[in-house]
């Protein structure tokens, strides 16, 4: 029996988190209940404990991710991403529960020349890079032997509001658009990283997978101009319509890493595979995307 709590249901990666759970709801011996920000205020702690409580897995997809609102309100931004994450530690180690807690790239400087180990020192650059790293402090220490922490980056779904879904719409709006090219990283898709947490829970309550931070991105690289050009592309446009830029045309009240590419060691230990390709899960997030999304003029 396997009873899983997802919390941030609502949310760009909690609406695949759940697509991917539902799959096991009704199966025999699986239960999945979903709650939204509605629903679970993950800042109350007495909340908290009784909507953990009867579950064996919790997937906390629950954040602020309002990066630049962060830098105007960093408390209210650590009260989600660090105070309400500790609660659901301290919630899953009363009751035995593992816990897979999502967190982010910002956790680094962005300075380096080589992908970020999953032990590499942190040093976010931003206030919500430093809320982040408070909810990734609770879980390990609260947490030792049943806390997993999951980094994810640049991230992106066929649905909601983000990069890839911008870059299609603004395909039908305009000639052209200027995208920065001094910024890399991995993007990828929730729907893969959806089906990593649900792989990496099973290796947990399997017993095989050690706790601990691991790195839940796409192999490879590339800028987010390359990224625009292959959204482009995939939609059947003129790539040549994304001219790059630099990050000075855009600047925003936070900082962001230039460089974001997070290594992926420890997937082998937990005897999980890493994740596939960025370009190839490109492909098959747009292959089904709404109809009508993304079309414009070549």
């Amino acid at each position: 029996m396997t009873r899983w709590l997802l919390t941030g249901a609502g949310g760009m990666l909690g609406q695949d988190v759940l697509d991917t759970l539902s799959g096991r709801a009704g199966a025999p011996g699986h239960t999945v209940t979903a709650v939204k920000r509605a629903d679970l205020d993950i800042t109350d702690a007495a909340a908290v404990r009784a909507t953990v409580d009867g579950h064996d897995v919790v997937i906390n997809a629950a954040a602020w991710t309002d990066v630049d609102g962060a830098e105007s309100d960093e408390a209210a931004a650590t009260a989600v991403n660090g105070t309400g994450v500790a609660h659901l530690a301290s919630a899953c180690a009363a009751t035995g529960a593992r816990l897979l807690h999502v967190s982010t790239d910002y956790v680094f400087a962005g300075n380096a020349g080589e992908p970020y180990a999953e032990d590499a020192p942190t040093a976010p650059l931003n206030a919500y890079g430093r809320s982040k790293l408070v909810g990734e402090q609770a879980v390990l220490t609260i947490l030792p032997a049943h806390g997993y922490v999951v980094r994810t980056a640049w991230l992106y779904a066929t649905h909601g509001r983000n990069f890839v879904t911008t870059m299609l719409r603004l395909a039908g709006e305009r000639d052209f658009v200027d995208v920065v090219d001094d910024q890399i990283g991995q993007p990828t898709w929730s729907g893969d990283l959806a089906a990593q947490l649900a792989a990496l829970a099973d290796a947990a309550l399997a017993g095989t997978a050690p706790a601990g931070v691991y790195h839940g991105t796409a192999a490879g690289r590339t800028s987010w101009f390359g990224l625009a050009q292959a959204v482009f592309t995939e939609a059947g446009l003129d790539p040549a319509r994304v001219r790059p830029t630099t990050s000075e045309r855009f600047a925003r009240p936070a900082l962001r890493p230039a460089f974001s590419v997070l290594g992926h060691g420890r997937w082998q230990a937990a005897g999980v595979r890493p994740m596939r390709e960025w370009r190839e899960m490109l492909t098959a997030a747009l292959s089904n995307r709404p109809s009508g999304l993304g079309k414009g003029p070549a």
